[in-house]
Order: C-alpha cells, then sequence, then structure tokens
C-alpha cells in the first residue's frame, strides 16, 4: 500500500483500491449494476460513485488459447472505462471482482486494480467558498434536485 500519511486539515485521506474495468458500451450498465449489488460505492457523503467514459476504442488479437479462435490480426470494438474505489477489504473487493466476471461479455475481462488514495472532504468546512456550484447561479450541469 502507498506509506505517505497525507496529514492535513482540509481533507481525510483513506486508502483503497481504484477499480478500471474496460467494458463494450453496450454492456457496461450490466456490469455497472452487478458492481453496485455487491458494493454501495460510498465516497463521503455520496454512493453509487463510479466514472463512466466516453465510448473509445479497444483492441485486442485472439492467441487461440482460450474459447475463441485465434485471429489473424488485432480487431476493434467500442468500449468504455468503468472505474470506481473501494475501501481495501480483500474479501469485499473478490466479491466485486467476481461480479464484474460474472456480468462481463468477456472470456478475459480487462481489470485494473490499482493501490491508491482518495480524499474525503471534512464536513462543514469551506461551505461559504464562491467556487461551491451552491454559492452561485444555478449551472447546467447541477442535476435539478440540487439547484
Amino acid at each position: 500500500m502507498i506509506r505517505h500519511k497525507l496529514d492535513n486539515d482540509r481533507f481525510i485521506p483513506e486508502g483503497g483500491l481504484r477499480i478500471t474495468v474496460q467494458v463494450p458500451d453496450i454492456h457496461v450498465q450490466r456490469v455497472a449494476d452487478a458492481v453496485l449489488a455487491k458494493d454501495t460505492l460510498r465516497y463521503g457523503d455520496y454512493d453509487s460513485v463510479m466514472y463512466r467514459t466516453t465510448t473509445g476504442t479497444q483492441q485486442f488479437r485472439s492467441l487461440g488459447s482460450g474459447r475463441n479462435a485465434a485471429t489473424a490480426e488485432a480487431v476493434e470494438l467500442p468500449c468504455v472505462e468503468l472505474s470506481f474505489f473501494l475501501a481495501d477489504d480483500e474479501t469485499d473487493t473478490v466479491q466485486v471482482l467476481k461480479a464484474i466476471y460474472e456480468s462481463h461479455p468477456y472470456e478475459e475481462p480487462v481489470v485494473f486494480v490499482d493501490p491508491c488514495f482518495r480524499t474525503l472532504h471534512i464536513r462543514g468546512l469551506d461551505e461559504d467558498n464562491p467556487n461551491r456550484f451552491w454559492n452561485g447561479p444555478a449551472e447546467d450541469w447541477v442535476p435539478k434536485e440540487h439547484q
């Protein structure tokens, strides 16, 4: 695990794991739902916190040693990356990773597990900051429930 403490008076550092999975875009919601069925993905005062990229291109070439026949050239598919934070709990992490494997359409899903720190705000601090969305006119990106 990362050995920095990041002691400060502005945020609370918490060690854990960043999970990133590449998923064909038409299956990403199924994988996201499977993950959320195993972990609420709490992030401070919020849950269901995930990041989904826009569609990009994943490429691979089958070597023929798995379920699929070998391909002469690499193929390309539209995919997105889904990423989220998990507390450093091996049992929970294994359950989430198993849920990814069970819900993913690939034989060999591309999944990265990276140790990391996340930062959590200290509740009530900096509430009057003029850069906070609630201290200015409602912007288009702010959910209606928070305007």
